[in-house]
């Protein structure tokens, strides 16, 4: 991404936004409300259009690539991720499968296996037979995760795709997606609210402040009292955890 400018009709979000991922990092984009962080997925997944600069994905311009080609290339997780129609929590996760598919082409056994996995992987198995309609927004954020996962992509957008969740769920999701991160090279890109959940996991974080960069660099190095002072306006207690090697963050009143 290279000089982004973006948002809507009157309005900038994105004010010269630049950065480059490389394949197999774990990225979390954090920020208070307003500072853009949706409006950078979206211009990423190509729903918003950009004014000024370029988006390429693998030195190709994001601009040029077909919506399916673009689909193979990235899956994306929206924050509210609604299903409108009764379709079963197999039916929706299939859906993942659409990218690989011909018109009127019949699932394959590769199909079948991947969507197998997905349902297996985020523990939805027991919810196959369920309508999406009659779940509860964790369980619906899971099922709509297995079918991101199911289109097999090389990268993930992901936009506060666990807030729904209550605590053991999204540290079960987040410890998949490290895996899926380290042993199949899945590139991770998350929008995150909670700083600690995005400090456990993201080795890469991104903060963003009025559509601006504020930091960016590795976990370690930009996750401290005076960069989240200055993001968020608020004091802050920075602590190194012995126990998991991570850090961990207390907003003070």
């Amino acid at each position: 991404m290279k000089n982004l400018r973006c948002g809507y009709p009157g309005h900038d979000v994105l004010k010269g936004i630049s950065f480059e991922i490389q394949p197999g990092e774990f990225v979390g984009i954090l920020g208070p409300n307003g500072s853009g962080k949706t409006t950078l997925l979206l211009a990423l997944s190509g729903v918003v259009d950009r004014r000024v600069g370029d988006i390429s994905i693998r030195s190709m311009s994001l601009e040029s690539l077909k919506p399916k080609e673009r689909a193979r290339c990235m899956a994306a997780v929206a924050q509210d991720s609604q299903v409108r129609f009764p379709y079963s929590c197999e039916e929706v996760v299939r859906m993942g499968r659409y990218p690989h598919q011909k018109r009127w082409q019949m699932d394959t056994f590769e199909d079948e296996k991947v969507v197998r996995r997905c349902l297996e992987i985020m523990d939805i198995q027991d919810l196959a037979d369920r309508l999406i309609s009659a779940m509860s927004g964790g369980e619906r954020q899971r099922v709509v995760m297995a079918k991101a996962l199911a289109q097999e992509a090389p990268i993930l957008l992901l936009d506060e795709a666990t807030s729904a969740m209550d605590i053991h769920r999204k540290l079960q999701v987040f410890r998949v997606l490290e895996h899926l991160n380290r042993e199949e090279m899945l590139t991770v890109l998350t929008v995150l609210h909670d700083v600690n959940l995005a400090a456990l996991y993201c080795r890469r974080m991104i903060f963003l402040k009025e559509g601006e960069v504020v930091a960016d660099g590795p976990t370690e190095e930009v996750l401290t009292s005076e960069v989240l002072e200055t993001v968020y306006q608020t004091r802050v207690l920075v602590q190194d955890i012995p126990h998991t090697g991570k850090r961990q963050v207390v907003f003070l009143p």
